[in-house]
């Protein structure tokens, strides 16, 4: 566990430097072509402020991004259960009590987000809720616990931030790359042009590269972790299937936070090169490890 809590640190200060020369690449392209050194100015303040934001905010903008909301123990029974299972795991494994949201949607499915332990927050949809059984939604939630005493969470938080970034620059240099075409007096067309291309182009290869870095080696180690703080991974393993043959599809769920769900919320297609670039390890072999538990 502390071999991958150090993993997920280094591989985070490494995403965080590479984010960081992209961004500062394509800046100091533009300030040699127009000849304008503030835009790579521009461009290093984007890559710190945007590190920044990813480490201290990146939880808050997925949640919002998630259409999750904090629970109303209050007002609901079941939401009140929900706390009191994740207080009490908590205690369990020895863990600050994270922010508890829920996501107003069908499908059954949940994630944790936050750069450390004490400041991580857990996600779970209306329908895991509604539809699991005790002993599995204390699976679920330990499974999640387990990625925010990993670190797991730091690294996935950090990704999927930087990523929309990157989108967000893409989006913007399309614009420019529009409004220049209106007006073909502009000589930087061409270049805005392919820095566009370029953009677009490496936005979901880097979003690939980076979550084939991220080990899938974490849901595993999730999924035993999880099920030793129960000692019961049978409610894990069972929660799984049932949220694997919901027909419900996540209403929020993009490419950019699919990877971090307890389960893919995307529908993905079969066969080897799938299995291989999937953000989780296939299903089949995770619900089998957990059955072959003794605890």
């Amino acid at each position: 566990m502390y071999k991958q809590i150090a993993q997920n640190r280094q591989r985070t200060i490494w995403l965080v430097l590479l984010f960081s020369v992209l961004i500062i690449a394509v800046g100091f392209g533009a300030a040699q072509y127009f000849d304008t050194p503030v835009i790579l100015l521009i461009a290093v303040l984007i890559s710190v402020f945007s590190s920044w934001n990813s480490y201290y905010n990146g939880d808050k903008m997925i949640l919002k991004l998630s259409n999750a909301r904090p629970v109303q123990p209050d007002k609901e029974l079941k939401q009140k259960q929900i706390v009191n299972l994740v207080e009490n795991l908590c205690i369990t494994a020895g863990l600050p009590v994270p922010k508890v949201y829920i996501i107003p949607d069908k499908a059954p499915n949940a994630f944790a987000v936050g750069r450390d332990p004490k400041h991580a927050s857990i996600a779970l949809t209306e329908g895991l809720i509604e539809k699991l059984e005790k002993v599995e939604l204390e699976g679920v939630i330990a499974h999640e616990l387990s990625h925010i005493k990993n670190y797991d969470i730091l690294l996935m938080t950090v990704t999927i931030t930087l990523l929309g970034v990157i989108t967000l620059v893409a989006d913007w240099t399309a614009r420019n790359r529009m409004w220049s075409s209106r007006n073909n007096k502009s000589e930087g067309t061409n270049v805005i042009a392919i820095v566009y291309l370029l953009l677009i182009i490496l936005a979901p290869i880097f979003a690939q590269l980076i979550y084939l870095a991220v080990s899938r080696q974490r849901e595993y180690l999730a999924d035993s972790s999880g099920a030793l703080l129960t000692r019961y991974p049978e409610g894990l393993a069972s929660a799984l299937k049932k949220i694997a043959k919901d027909q419900n599809k996540l209403k929020f769920a993009n490419r950019a936070t699919a990877g971090i769900y307890i389960i893919n919320p995307l529908k993905t297609s079969k066969g080897a090169f799938s299995e291989m670039v999937s953000t989780h390890p296939p299903l089949k072999k995770r619900i089998a490890a957990l059955e072959n538990m003794n605890v």
